[in-house]
């Protein structure tokens, strides 16, 4: 879904972007950054319960996260490397984000399910990761399902959010939405890719 308006976005920091490159700042320095900054919130801020305020300081790091591939297109140093830093270090980023709230459940005295599922929510996310990585490997584009990862961060973070302010409710409810929204995509992904593979070998044994 929020994949969609990614290019509207890229308008919006297109300036901000063009800023940083004037100062000198390279896309790899604002990646690892937002990374670092990422991790670092979401171990400390999450399991300590405080909630709302991690997720005011990410949104500004989170930022990052389409900034440093605007930066790297108007700078022309799109690389392969580039992309494989990005999406290398955004995995450890979901990470500690899901690990983060995982924890905060584990101190709770009757939180050991919620645990369980936010550990189940970060599980379908690398999945959901690896398996469009995977199916473009042996050459078959992977764009299907709903939990892409903006979609992930929205629901998860307004989740922790609206927990913070009270709605305690609101992080059970995301985080069991993305365990079904990420079972669901994954096994998606996976009928496509199977039904590429099928109709590749049903062509070549046709010639």
């Amino acid at each position: 879904m929020l994949e969609k308006i990614r290019a509207q976005w890229t308008k919006v920091i297109h300036p901000f972007a063009l800023g940083l490159l004037k100062l000198g700042v390279t896309p790899d320095m604002v990646t690892w950054t937002g990374t670092i900054a990422t991790i670092i919130v979401a171990l400390v801020f999450f399991p300590q319960g405080w909630l709302w305020q991690g997720v005011a300081v990410l949104a500004l790091f989170i930022f990052s996260d389409s900034l440093d591939g605007t930066m790297a297109r108007e700078s022309g140093s799109s690389s392969k490397w580039g992309a494989f830093l990005d999406s290398t270090l955004d995995r450890l980023a979901d990470g500690a984000i899901f690990g983060g709230i995982a924890i905060y459940y584990a101190a709770q005295p009757d939180g050991l399910l919620w645990c369980a599922v936010a550990i189940g929510a970060l599980v379908f996310a690398l999945v959901t990761s690896y398996s469009k990585a995977r199916g473009e490997s042996v050459g078959i584009e992977v764009h299907a399902g709903f939990a892409g990862r903006a979609d992930r961060l929205l629901v998860g973070l307004l989740g922790v959010l609206l927990t913070g302010i009270g709605l305690t409710w609101a992080l059970p409810v995301a985080l069991s939405y993305l365990c079904l929204a990420g079972a669901f995509t994954v096994g998606q992904r996976m009928w496509i890719v199977r039904r590429a593979i099928l109709a590749e070998q049903g062509a070549e044994e046709a010639a």
